[in-house]
Formats: C-alpha cells, sequence, structure tokens
C-alpha cells in the first residue's frame, strides 16, 4: 500500500494554518495520505482549543498527550501512530514555501530524504533570527551533501516508517537539543544514506530572545550529557577541546564575572552573535566545573 502519514509534533504552537496548507497540497496529488499532529503536552490551553480546528480538516487527526514526552518520544509515537509506509515529519512551526513540496518529496524517495530550510522575514531584535539568518549559509543543499550525517534536522525529512521503526529516535534525549544528531549518527553507524534535496520549509517565526537563550541553554546541558557520543558533531566540543587549560580557566572566570549581564544583553532589543557565541562558550565550560566539582564530593 502505497501513501503518506505527514507527522507534525508540537508543542504550545498552534499549527492549523500549516496543516491546511499540507492537506491542500496533498488532496492536489493522487497520493492516499493522512496528517497526524500529535501535541506534547502543551501548558498553553488556548493554543489546545485552537488546535482543535485540525480534527475538522480532511484526513487530518489531532491527538493531544497530557503529559511532555519529549522530542525524541514524541516522533517515535507519531511514527506507531502512522497508517501509511512513508512517513514526512515537519515542525510545526514551519511553513511551505513550494507549491510542489509534497510532489518533490514524492519523487525523491530514497530511504531518508532531508528538504532542508530557508530563514524568510526579518526582526533584527529577536536572537534566534540573527543566529539562524547567519547559520543559513551553512545548511545550503550543497553543504548539507558534503556532509549529510553531521547535517541531518528533523524540522523536514521523510523516512520510511519500517526503518523509523528499526531505528527510532534515542529516547533518552529528552531534554531539548541534539535528538537530531544523535539520529544522524545512529543512520552513519548503520550505512542508511540519507537525500539531501532541494525542497525547503519556511522558518519565519521565530521566539522571544528570553526563551531562546533558556532553550540554548537546556541544549547546552544536554551537549554535555552527551559529549562522548557527540565528539566530532559539535563545533563547539571541538573548539572546547582545543583549549589550553589556562584559556578555559579564563573563559571560565569571564562567565562568573560577567555572564549574568551577557545574559541580560541577550535578552534584550539588541542582542549580537559575537556576544552569544562568548556566552554558550563560558556556560559550557562553568556547568562543565560545576558537574565536575559535584562528582568530585
Amino acid at each position: 500500500m502505497e501513501g503518506l502519514s505527514i507527522l507534525i509534533p508540537t508543542y504550545n504552537y498552534c499549527c492549523v494554518q500549516l496543516v491546511r496548507d499540507l492537506q491542500e497540497q496533498a488532496s492536489a496529488t493522487a497520493l492516499d495520505f493522512e496528517i497526524i499532529v500529535a501535541d506534547d503536552g502543551s501548558t498553553d490551553d488556548s493554543i489546545r482549543l485552537r488546535n482543535m480546528a485540525i480534527q475538522e480538516i480532511p484526513n487530518c487527526h489531532y491527538i493531544i498527550r497530557q503529559r511532555n514526552c519529549g522530542r525524541s518520544a514524541i516522533r517515535n509515537f507519531l511514527a506507531r501512530q502512522a497508517i501509511y509506509p512513508w512517513l514526512l515529519f515537519i515542525d510545526s512551526d514551519m511553513m511551505i514555501c513550494r507549491p510542489d513540496f509534497i510532489k518533490t518529496y514524492w519523487v525523491n524517495k530514497e530511504n531518508v530524504v532531508d528538504g532542508g530550510i530557508v530563514v524568510n522575514g526579518s526582526n533584527e531584535h529577536l536572537l534566534r533570527y540573527l543566529y539562524e539568518r547567519a547559520s543559513e549559509q551553512e545548511h545550503t543543499v550543497e553543504k548539507r551533501r558534503k556532509s549529510p550525517y553531521h547535517d541531518f534536522h528533523t524540522a523536514n525529512f521523510m523516512i520510511p516508517r519500517e526503518l523509523m521503526l528499526r531505528f527510532p529516535f534515542d529516547e533518552r534525549y529528552s531534554h531539548y537539543g541534539y535528538e537530531d544528531v544523535a539520529f544522524g549518527i545512529t543512520l552513519k553507524n548503520n550505512s542508511i544514506d540519507i537525500l539531501h534535496i532541494d525542497n525547503p520549509m519556511s522558518f519565519e517565526v521565530f521566539e522571544s530572545n528570553e526563551d531562546f537563550i533558556l532553550k540554548t541553554e537546556e541544549g547546552l546541558r544536554t551537549l554535555y550529557a552527551f559529549r562522548h557520543e557527540l565528539k566530532g558533531y559539535s563545533r563547539l566540543l571541538q573548539a572546547v577541546n582545543s583549549l589550553h587549560r589556562p584559556v578555559v580557566w579564563l573563559i571560565s572566570l569571564w562567565h562568573q564575572l560577567f555572564g549574568t549581564w551577557e545574559r541580560c544583553q541577550l535578552m534584550g532589543n539588541h542582542p549580537r552573535l559575537i556576544l552569544f557565541n562568548i556566552y554558550k562558550l563560558g556556560y559550557y565550560l562553568t556547568y562543565v566545573k560545576k558537574q565536575s566539582s559535584s562528582t568530585s564530593l
């Protein structure tokens, strides 16, 4: 049975318009399809109520999970719920930017297909926008093809259901960050090819600076927890491992003295990427020091 299950994990985000756009495109093809949105324990009742409209869209389903299970587990859950042999995972804050988006995926069926993202909109006051815009040139289809496993992202990819069930996301990654990197490593270790194509979703909605800093800090703690497994897949880890002990000490001291000030600046209306990079390095090194001290007690 041929067919496509479009799977969208969401958390505190209204994705009704995304579902409508996907449903319209899928309906224009000859494909059998379904769209399943799984709410991963959202805390905003008003958003969950608005997302209930998904239930009224043909071939679409909205599942509410009462407890947040994490970015890996919710994707594994969606794969188990799907009825069709091909799965298309899309993050709920993405937007369609091409009229042949679904068709392009369908004619490029391989083991795993990554369509990529593009950054649209403009808001120089939002750190997430500045970060994604600066990173965009590193995620072109040409760059992704040069390092297919390093540049795999879960925001927009297709995979056979049987393959996903055989190699699920690692549910130890229950907090924010790096579950996509871990999945790419799993694919590489099992010699499963990733086909990178130019079929992006559009990234146009960016969280507040405070929320992005909190997510970044959580991601850095995740990076530390899995630092041995992620070795070679993180630029920050590579930078840390290249530093000499006196430099590590100086950066840690700087963060202790000025980290709070840096954080306030980054949460303000005029964030700077260079300060963001300094803050991340200092936060990580300080966290490493704290963890080392606690284990030695």
